[in-house]
């Protein structure tokens, strides 16, 4: 795929470039601007270069609705503060305000469309309803920069097919995610450890399945751990559970055993006898039992002292570490501490390391870490882990000619 720096002079030009930021908001306060901050060496070079940068985004999902709930507001005050510039909101994606504030820039100016899930063809499954879309974002560019990574998963019209309709090329930000994910899947030093947290066991099972086969250890923790926990045959009381993966679980276990490979569970967790995960509530005292024994009327919420000294071991004598989801409710502070221990341990570790997702990036964040504790911070969860698993995603293929 081409780089930005392919495309030759571009003052003057209108420089398409998607980017990503789908940030976390608490009203119009963004909680964690990591994803604006990932885009300025793109954004910094073509207003330098003074091109007339003309940015598509997202925020959440409106559902191809306008929802002033959505707006990217926030967004374009955030980046002009980052950038030292002004940046322009359109009032609309591709309608009369995108075409006069695009019309009405200045080489090195910067113009943000509003939040492109306003329009409904940009997510359809009719490739001519996004493709129609695309040629308007197309008419508003002379070339198109993909340095989004956390959208590059998805077939859309702001990512891939406007990318098959003006010149192309990615993104330092896109460029870096693939080269540190090509480091994951191409040759890892070894031992090489994944950890992989969250809630749910089926929203990893391709990746389990094709770590195994690259990976020396597999750490599992969060929600996903009681459905293996249950496939061992453990209690686990009112814990997450993903009832039509256990046999799953199970075969994978039995894998590993079988392949010299080692899936390290939780040998203890922090209980309590519910969660209001709404309201970000925990029902009664947080209490500390062994992984075999949580008491029929209590949930799992986080993992215990002796499997965060378990984990922290694993992560500290590898070489090659990739982490993706937290392993424990990490927003609450007497339920962070797992996820706090593994964050320290990949900061002290001299392993290759990468944080991938973005519940891991604003965990590691909100503990206190800075992303230069780490090898890497990826913008994208779902698709750092689908290029993980091995599938072919539509916005890279694009740029690549594919």
């Amino acid at each position: 795929m081409k780089s930005v720096k392919d495309l030759g002079d571009l003052k003057g030009k209108r420089v398409l470039i998607r980017c990503d930021f789908n940030v976390p908001l608490d009203g119009d306060t963004i909680t964690d601007d990591g994803r604006i901050r990932a885009a300025l060496p793109t954004l910094t070079l073509l207003k330098d270069a003074g091109a007339k940068v003309v940015v598509m985004a997202h925020l959440g999902r409106p559902k191809g609705e306008v929802n002033p709930k959505y707006s990217l507001a926030p967004v374009a005050k955030r980046l002009g503060e980052l950038i030292g510039a002004d940046v322009t909101l359109a009032g609309d994606v591709v309608g009369e305000s995108a075409a006069a504030a695009v019309a009405g820039l200045a080489e090195g100016g910067i113009v943000l469309l509003e939040n492109v899930r306003y329009e409904p063809a940009e997510e359809s499954k009719v490739d001519a309803e996004r493709e129609a879309l695309a040629a308007k974002y197309a008419a508003l560019g002379d070339v198109f920069v993909s340095d989004g990574f956390g959208v590059v998963h998805r077939k859309q019209a702001s990512v891939y097919d406007v990318a098959r309709m003006l010149p192309n090329a990615a993104g330092f930000l896109v460029a870096k995610e693939v080269e540190v994910l090509k480091k994951l899947t191409e040759h890892p030093a070894s031992p090489y450890v994944v950890v992989l947290g969250g809630a749910k066991v089926a929203d990893k099972l391709a990746v389990i399945d094709n770590l195994l086969k690259v990976a020396d250890t597999l750490i599992i923790g969060g929600g996903m751990a009681y459905t293996f926990l249950k496939a061992k045959g453990y209690e686990i009381g009112n814990s997450l559970l993903d009832a039509e993966k256990v046999d799953t679980c199970a075969g994978y276990l039995e894998q590993a055993a079988a392949t010299g490979k080692q899936i390290l569970l939780p040998v203890d967790v922090r209980v309590a006898t519910g969660m209001d995960f709404a309201a970000r509530t925990v029902n009664g005292p947080v209490t500390e039992v062994a992984a075999d024994a949580i008491p029929s009327d209590q949930m799992g919420l986080d993992i215990g002292p002796q499997t965060e000294v378990l984990f922290a071991e694993a992560v500290l004598g590898a070489r090659t570490v990739f982490w993706n989801g937290p392993v424990g409710v990490s927003e609450i502070s007497e339920l962070a501490q797992g996820t706090a221990t593994i964050a320290k341990a990949l900061a002290d570790t001299a392993a290759f390391t990468v944080v991938g997702g973005g519940d891991s990036a604003a965990a590691v964040r909100n503990l206190g870490f800075s992303d230069d504790a780490f090898g890497h911070i990826s913008t994208g969860g779902g698709a750092s882990l689908e290029y993980l698993e091995g599938k072919v995603l539509p916005g890279l293929a694009v740029l690549e000619g594919e």
